[in-house]
């Protein structure tokens, strides 16, 4: 604890257990708070939202066993959004092992897979060589999730104090030849990865753009160049003849190269793996590759002026990024027309936050409504996390006015976190946009199977804003569009975590042409 107060941190999310209760009696005297959840897929979640909307480093704390079990599915969505979390989990007593004790298991091989380094600890010496080693880890380089495990005890045994620690940063890189390869292009796209986003790098797009004059895309979605929220880019990409990926994989999501197919590619990557993937699925038409932080080349490349490159280019690239689908001219409360009314709302809220989780209605969500800053489920295409994204933002920014948007299907999975929310005073409003199914899935059967094969994706009209009252928050039943902005700027000045529970018209998520 008093490493990780060292590296700056002063927020865990934790959920007690036998095995890290040392580790709670610490935090006491480290001066750390601990915001204690329901679930430990809860604290995973929290932490990687509070990473974003702080550009620091999450924690999460959980117990041995099921705890850490519980913790691992959001370990995939921190690795796939580049997002520093360290997950310290406790662990089965080192003196014991082999012989059977409580809870052991080789945790170490549950999570190595889903994260940059695991770690077993086996003597309090090495306990702030490791916590140091972990942040600098989870931070530096392609960041994302690490894991320490702690046995029982050795967090029991005496250890050496930690020290005053800094994180040094990157040598910058030269960025002259990737300039030049930039500048000679007709129609050149850049593409960033989710860790310069605009929440992580404010403006950084916007500066990069003016001095070089190529189009910048930001990728953050499963849906690759048909997430909804990047307009109709699909549409004109295929016209690029040089494609920059800076912290952006050549993956699916940008059809392994197809996406632009006559276009030279270069990618800047922390990660070599990325940079082999890159050669694999592009071979000989990747031009440049280069290992190094992308953060600090998109940096370098912001600066000067760009090549003196016909503007109908980038006219035409943030057109098409700009085009939405059209509304129904109608009033009735599609998942258009609440997300249009939120958005609304959210344009004059003091300090806003948005929250987007996946499924039909969240496209619907990352497409209509936007806000500076924004945090999203993420490439890895896991739904669920939207109301511990919330908590997190508030958590990370107490001054910030937090609206979530989630489908009814995506609110179940952690809705007895408002619990959470109501006792640690972290008010946010939950927009569900309630079709009474899971309406992704739904339009799956529709379109593949037929109308007369839909079957196992309805939901009942839980009145999930009762349940959100029952534990100390606002709760709102809303069947009226015209009732939807006065609603939420009721719920928005509750002070209370709240739900507003929006009964809708379901609809397939926007295809913009």
């Amino acid at each position: 604890m008093q490493t990780l107060a060292a590296h700056g941190v002063k927020d865990i999310f934790a959920l007690s257990g036998n095995q890290i209760m040392p580790l709670f009696d610490a935090s006491l005297d480290a001066g750390i708070r601990l915001f204690h959840t329901r679930h430990e897929a809860a604290t995973v979640y929290m932490a990687e939202g509070y990473a974003q909307l702080s550009r620091g480093l999450g924690v999460a704390l959980v117990t041995a066993g099921a705890g850490l079990g519980n913790a691992l599915g959001p370990l995939l969505t921190a690795r796939a959004s580049d997002t520093p979390v360290l997950l310290l989990s406790g662990d089965s007593p080192v003196g014991k092992d082999g012989q059977g004790a409580f809870q052991e298991m080789d945790q170490v091989a549950l999570t190595q897979s889903l994260t940059k380094w695991s770690v077993r600890v086996t003597r309090a010496a090495d306990l702030a060589e490791v916590i140091d080693k972990a942040v600098r880890l989870a931070m530096q380089g392609r960041p994302g999730p690490v894991h320490v495990s702690l046995p029982a005890d050795v967090v029991l045994a005496a250890a050496e104090t930690a020290t005053t620690i800094s994180i040094s940063p990157p040598e910058p890189t030269n960025v002259a030849e990737l300039r030049d390869w930039l500048d000679a292009a007709q129609r050149p796209m850049v593409v960033f990865g989710p860790s310069l986003n605009a929440t992580r790098q404010p403006g950084l797009a916007g500066k990069l753009e003016l001095a070089t004059g190529a189009p910048v895309v930001m990728m953050e979605s499963p849906r690759g160049l048909n997430d909804p929220s990047l307009g109709a880019v699909a549409q004109v990409f295929a016209e690029a003849d040089r494609v920059l990926l800076l912290g952006k994989p050549l993956d699916f999501t940008l059809q392994f190269g197809a996406a632009a197919p006559k276009a030279g590619w270069a990618v800047v990557h922390a990660d070599p793996e990325e940079l082999s993937r890159a050669r694999r699925n592009c071979a000989e038409r990747l031009t440049r590759s280069v290992k190094a932080d992308p953060v600090d080349v998109a940096r370098g490349l912001a600066f000067g002026s760009g090549a003196d490159r016909d503007g109908d280019w980038l006219d035409k690239v943030h057109e098409a990024r700009t085009r939405r689908s059209e509304a129904r001219a109608e009033d009735a409360l599609t998942s258009n027309a609440l997300c249009t009314a939120v958005h609304s709302v959210l344009q004059d809220a003091p300090n806003p936050v948005l929250v987007c989780d996946g499924g039909e209605f969240g496209q619907w969500a990352q497409a209509s409504v936007s806000a500076p800053r924004r945090i999203i489920n993420g490439v890895s295409g896991a739904i669920g996390g939207g109301i511990c994204y919330a908590m997190a933002a508030r958590a990370a920014d107490p001054e910030a006015t937090v609206v979530a948007l989630m489908g009814d299907g995506t609110a179940g999975f952690h809705l007895p976190e408002f619990e959470t929310a109501v006792r640690e005073d972290l008010p946010f409003v939950a927009v569900i946009g309630n079709d009474l199914r899971w309406n992704a899935e739904h339009q799956i059967q529709v379109r593949e199977f037929g109308e007369d094969r839909v079957h196992g994706c309805d939901l009942s009209g839980a009145r999930y804003d009762e349940v959100v009252t029952a534990l100390g928050g606002f709760g709102a039943y809303v069947t009226d569009l015209a009732k939807v902005p006065a609603v939420l700027r009721q719920a928005i000045a509750s002070g209370k975590p709240a739900c507003v529970n929006v009964i809708i018209d379901g609809t397939p998520a926007p295809v913009v042409t």
